[in-house]
């Protein structure tokens, strides 16, 4: 149902039973799914593509042009998945030729003042709380929950099920299933809480504790911790993740807790 103050490219490939609000535009190359709701002043603009039954929020702006100098208008877009929900003023930029997309998962919550920039790839089911802000080129979990204030430095990547506390600067990779907190950003324990309540048995949150005591409370250097929790460690989905993780660290995963 689109009002008759909103504005939609003749190009756009809106689905059915989608509302579009009043004072909303909508450019061209743009392709929204089944069920969605559209808010008043939203702004879609080329490259959008945005799944079914998501909620998009007053003041928002999908699929802006890349704030980089680099980028020379190559055709590129921003991908948001089914269910997730956008709230007010939130920024998704598109991609570049470095990733061609932007992409927000399944199930996410996006929300007020957030921005996501080129080239970010965030999983599912993860909760961007007011004012998150991801620079580009950043990798991020499913099941990440970012508290509010937290900036994320370009290039990093968060692994899955992962909470970062409000007001933090990520500058180092966060593994996956832990708590990053305090300044400089550092390991806070496993993210036990989270964990239990997406369905992970006790038993499978000590064996993830036991790894990290391994890596953060042993005064290990990474490599040497690594070869201990392969040696040592049952092999497992979540060992192998973590070591993966670590493995594959461009930026260096954050540090361990230092006392002052």
């Amino acid at each position: 149902m689109n009002q008759p103050l909103a504005y939609v490219h003749s190009d756009a490939k809106i689905a059915k039973n989608v509302v579009i609000e009043p004072f909303t535009t909508i450019h061209k190359n743009v392709i929204i799914g089944e069920g969605t709701w559209i808010g008043p002043n939203v702004t879609i603009m080329e490259g959008a593509r945005i799944g079914k039954n998501c909620n998009i929020f007053p003041g928002a702006v999908i699929s802006a042009v890349p704030q980089d100098l680099k980028f020379n208008g190559e055709n590129t877009t921003a991908e948001i998945g089914d269910n997730t929900t956008i709230r007010e003023c939130v920024t998704i930029n598109r991609g570049t030729s470095s990733r061609g997309k932007t992409s927000i998962g399944r199930n996410c919550l996006i929300m007020a003042y957030s921005h996501v920039a080129h080239d970010c790839f965030v999983g599912d089911y993860c909760i961007f709380s007011n004012n998150s802000t991801l620079a580009g080129h950043i990798t991020v979990g499913s099941h990440v929950i970012l508290a509010g204030m937290t900036a994320v430095h370009q290039f990093c990547s968060i692994g899955d099920h992962a909470f970062v506390a409000g007001g933090s600067l990520v500058r180092k990779d966060i593994p996956p299933f832990v708590k990053a907190a305090r300044e400089p950003l550092s390991y806070a324990g496993v993210n036990s809480v989270g964990l239990r309540r997406r369905g992970f048995e006790s038993d499978k949150i000590k064996e993830i504790q036991s790894i990290y005591r391994i890596l953060y409370q042993k005064n290990f250097n990474n490599s040497q911790a690594t070869q201990i929790i392969e040696a040592e460690m049952e092999a497992s989905t979540e060992r192998d993740d973590i070591l993966q993780f670590i493995r594959q660290s461009q930026r260096g995963i954050m540090k361990g807790y230092i006392q002052n």
